[in-house]
This record gives structure tokens, sequence and C-alpha cells, in this order.
């Protein structure tokens, strides 16, 4: 489950988007920033940034102190494509593997590239 955790991440951290015109990549503002996190299984965090790029995510511990104790995900994440138009994946994260839903905003199409990643 950790693996699972770490490949979220992971993916929000490669999702960088690209250089756009109305904002400078060298001068990219955080706009919200949350962590709820004490170490102890459930968490919370959150954060947003002037380039359009922004992350969400929630864990929740399950069957604590049993042998079958496990981490489950939800979040998403988004980035503005090289082509302008905004891209979501909402996702869970749980023992029925990584479950990813894509969104496009008008004027683009996922790439089937980005697809095939996302679902392995």
């Amino acid at each position: 489950m950790k693996l699972i955790v770490v490949l979220c991440l992971v993916a929000v951290a490669v999702a960088a988007p690209p250089p756009r015109i109305n904002y400078s990549q060298d001068n990219v503002q955080i706009t919200k920033y949350e962590n709820d996190n004490l170490g102890l299984g459930n968490y919370r965090f959150a954060f947003e940034q002037t380039d359009g790029q922004a992350a969400e995510q929630q864990a929740e511990l399950r069957n604590e102190g049993r042998e079958d104790e496990s981490i489950a995900v939800k979040g998403s994440y988004t980035w503005v494509g090289p082509d302008g138009v905004l891209y979501r994946v909402t996702y869970i994260a749980d023992d029925n593997g990584y479950q990813p839903e894509i969104e496009q905003g008008p004027g683009g199409g996922v790439p089937p590239a980005v697809v095939a990643s996302l679902l392995g």
C-alpha cells in the first residue's frame, strides 16, 4: 500500500505544467496549502499554485492493528497541458489498486500515452 501512496505522490510531481504566456515559470506562487498529518494513519493535504497545478489527497487507515491493515487514498491533481487545456485526474488507491479517472477541459483530448501511463 505504501507503494501506491508513493506512486500517487510521484504522479503529482511529474505532472508539472509547461510554460504558459500568462505567468512566469520562475515566479509560480502557492495560493493554497493545507497539511493535516500526524503520522498516525489518516491524513489530508492539498495545494494550489498560480500556474494551474493543484492536488489534494486524503487517506484513511482501514483495519487498524489487524493483519489486513491498509490505507485507502482518495485524491485528485490538475495541470495545464501544452495545449492550454486543464486536465484533472481523480483517483482512488486502495486494496483494489490504483483507479484513475481522467477529465479534460474544453478543447483537448487526453493523449493516449497519458492514458496508458496512468492505467499501467
